[in-house]
């Protein structure tokens, strides 16, 4: 039973890192990527940061998961969280989390999507709608 579940996780490291190789093609024709000790890849959107990560939600079902950091330490008012909370019911292209912390307001976007065969072209184009979804957030919330 323990060398079905190796071979197993073998055929998922390989299916996600072959998804992550694509994602990191996809990317490099506007950012610079760099990938992390986990294998996840990271880059700067501006004044966002970004990671990607790829996982095997079934057999057959590899997903991408990108999470962008729009802003942090924001104030932590009521009207600002009403704000990001009315501005995530219009996208379309990710989900928008606001987390309270001692420092003030985190918000981020965060889309998955089941990537697995999507050209670089396409791939890159969905990827490049969520970011700049976060790039345009944050300016709607800081100013930039």
């Amino acid at each position: 039973m323990n060398a079905n579940l190796g071979a197993g996780q073998d055929v998922e490291a390989v299916n996600t890192g072959a998804l992550l190789s694509q994602a990191r093609e996809a990317l490099e024709r506007y950012h610079e990527v760099y990938v992390d000790d986990d294998g996840a890849l990271t880059f700067q959107h501006g004044e966002v940061p970004c990671a990607v990560q790829a996982m095997q939600l079934a057999e057959g079902l590899v997903v991408l998961s990108l999470t962008c950091v729009v802003a942090w330490d924001l104030p932590d008012e009521p009207a600002m969280a009403v704000s990001a909370a009315e501005r995530a019911g219009q996208g379309m292209f990710g989900t928008l989390g606001v987390v309270h912390t001692e420092r003030g307001m985190d918000v981020t976007l965060r889309y998955a999507f089941p990537a697995e065969g999507l050209a670089a072209e396409p791939l890159s184009t969905l990827l490049m709608l969520v970011v700049s979804t976060a790039s345009q957030l944050r300016a709607e919330l800081v100013g930039d």
